[in-house]
């Protein structure tokens, strides 16, 4: 009796350090499984993080580039307008230079006509009024031109050059050192400013 009674109360122990055992497992088991999920928690938080701050970095890269862009552009429109302003203002230039050049040109073969008008007068006496009236009125236009920035083409025993000459005909020399040069004009030519309006027609040596 009293050793069934021992073999009872160690039975109890043994199911007493069992249940303790099997508690602290339990409990093992549980502190395992809030580790795990602590750590799931803390991977998750983690990868929230870095996909907050990767977002970021690519929006910056985004506005950097848009940045990029503008100033691109900005630059562009800049020189864009640079170029238009340059040319406008030499458009002007030009045309303040040149705004009267059809006038001009127009006028040239009056002077034309009064050249060869004041030739036919060389035997009349210099005291006639009719030629002093024509000598005075072309001493006027040569003025006006003068005033305009018109002056005449030098060509007469010139070496000849297309940008301001047009050869007519050519004819023998009359000296050696004539060769190639202008040995009469048939025409005058003139310029206004640097641009030629008319150009000369001339006789050439050769």
């Amino acid at each position: 009796m009293a050793e069934e009674k021992i073999n009872q109360e160690e039975i109890k122990e043994q199911s007493s350090e069992e249940l303790t055992e099997d508690k602290k497992k339990e409990e093992q088991g549980v502190k395992e499984e809030k580790a795990e999920v602590k750590d799931t928690q803390e991977d998750h938080k983690e990868k929230k993080k870095k996909s907050k701050k990767d977002k970021k970095e690519s929006k910056i890269e985004e506005l950097e580039e848009q940045l990029r862009n503008i100033q691109d552009k900005h630059l562009r429109l800049q020189a864009e307008f640079d170029n238009f302003r340059r040319r406008t203002l030499k458009e002007k230039a030009d045309l303040i230079k040149t705004g009267g050049e059809s006038v001009l040109v127009n006028i040239l073969p009056i002077i034309d006509d009064f050249e060869r008008a004041i030739d036919s007068l060389k035997e009349v006496s210099d005291d006639d009024t009719g030629k002093q009236g024509t000598l005075l009125i072309y001493n006027k236009f040569e003025d006006f031109l003068k005033t305009n920035n018109v002056k005449e083409i030098n060509a007469i025993k010139q070496d000849f050059d297309v940008d301001l000459h047009e050869a007519i005909t050519k004819i023998p020399a009359p000296e050696e050192e004539l060769k190639g040069k202008v040995v009469d004009v048939i025409q005058k030519g003139y310029m206004l400013n640097d641009k030629v309006i008319r150009f000369a027609k001339v006789v050439i040596g050769e």
